[in-house]
């Protein structure tokens, strides 16, 4: 009975149903978007001098609020197999997949569809598969044992991916000024989540979205994209940038509780996915999360030069449960928990 209810059940569209079509003042507009390919910061974890990596994360996540990294520890062979494993699974047939669906995001496994089909008016081209990850031994068992070497290879990536996160949080933290752990402190027993998103080929692409322009919830999110279909784009400057994926690279970039813990020096990057006509795109999203209990609030040291902090203090647990009772392209978040005057 659910079958209609995900994208990726092998029904080929000549046209989009109209529950996907946007209104035409939201719709992408892609003659506008801008090739960015010399824009992008890339930076070289591998390289042995501290400062220059600190210097350039921080440039980045100033100017920028993304950037990519290589040489970031995660190996060309895990990430390949977790994008080949991810092609796998949305290949099963559709009776298999929807044994796993679900509309409830409180639920800790699920497959799903747009992003929240319970308050949207208009869906997204996307199917995904959302994870919990840490700690592993708690959520692993509960994974798809479909594909038969899913849990393997997705616990792999992403104990990988979460030590790059933990450098790239150390680094942004210096970068502030603060010390190496601050940030990390802040964020306690950090939560982590992925999302394997399927965005299959779409036979008008500028009529809709795979997701639309939105900032994420979490401190760090941490991207593996497909290298064959572009189809990130940021908003730098009021245009949006079209992110042409590089071969073994990852792209970073900052959550809400970043620009928090920042008192607002770096920025939670706005960003949306476009789909292709030509071809299906895979993404592997990883989510770094502060602790559900964890008080997210700008340090004292970014606040002892007299500027007060921007936003009021919260626990993690309230701000995401704000996030997922409203529409993911509404007005951003974080000014549901701005101060007053800021």
């Amino acid at each position: 009975m659910k079958t209609a209810s995900v994208l990726s059940s092998g029904t080929n569209y000549s046209t989009i149903p109209e529950i996907y079509v946007q209104p035409e003042f939201k719709r992408p507009r892609m003659s506008e978007v801008v090739d960015c390919e010399d824009l992008v910061p890339v930076i070289d974890m591998s390289c042995t001098n501290r400062n220059i990596i600190v210097h350039q994360i921080g440039e980045a996540c100033r100017l920028y609020g993304f950037f990519q990294v290589i040489n970031h520890g995660v190996t060309k062979k895990v990430m390949d197999e977790m994008l080949g494993v991810s092609h796998e699974f949305f290949k099963l047939p559709v009776e298999e997949k929807m044994k796993l669906y679900s509309d409830d995001p409180s639920k800790t496994m699920r497959l799903s569809t747009s992003f929240n089909v319970n308050t949207e008016t208009v869906h997204n081209w996307r199917d995904y598969l959302r994870l919990h990850c840490y700690p592993l031994d708690k959520y692993a068992p509960e994974w798809p044992s479909n594909p038969p070497s899913f849990r393997e290879i997705v616990s792999k990536y992403c104990m990988e991916v979460r030590q790059v996160g933990y450098r790239l949080e150390e680094a942004i933290s210096e970068s502030l000024g603060l010390e190496k752990d601050c940030i990390k402190n802040v964020l306690g027993e950090q939560g982590q989540h992925t999302a394997i998103n399927f965005y299959p080929q779409c036979p008008q692409p500028e009529l809709t979205y795979g997701l639309p322009a939105h900032t994420d919830p979490n401190a760090i999110t941490i991207l593996l994209q497909d290298l064959q279909v572009a189809g990130l784009q940021v908003l730098k400057d009021g245009k949006w940038l079209a992110i042409k994926p590089q071969p073994n690279a990852l792209v970073i970039n900052l959550g809400d509780q970043l620009e928090v813990l920042s008192n607002g020096k770096y920025k939670s990057v706005w960003h949306r996915a476009i789909v292709n006509s030509e071809q299906a795109r895979m993404s592997v999203a990883s989510f770094l999360c502060p602790s559900n209990t964890s008080i997210i609030s700008a340090p004292k040291a970014l606040t002892e030069d007299g500027s007060s902090a921007i936003y009021r203090d919260f626990t993690y647990t309230e701000y995401y449960n704000k996030f997922w009772s409203r529409n993911l392209d509404q007005e951003h978040h974080l000014e549901l928990f701005k101060k007053a005057g800021t």
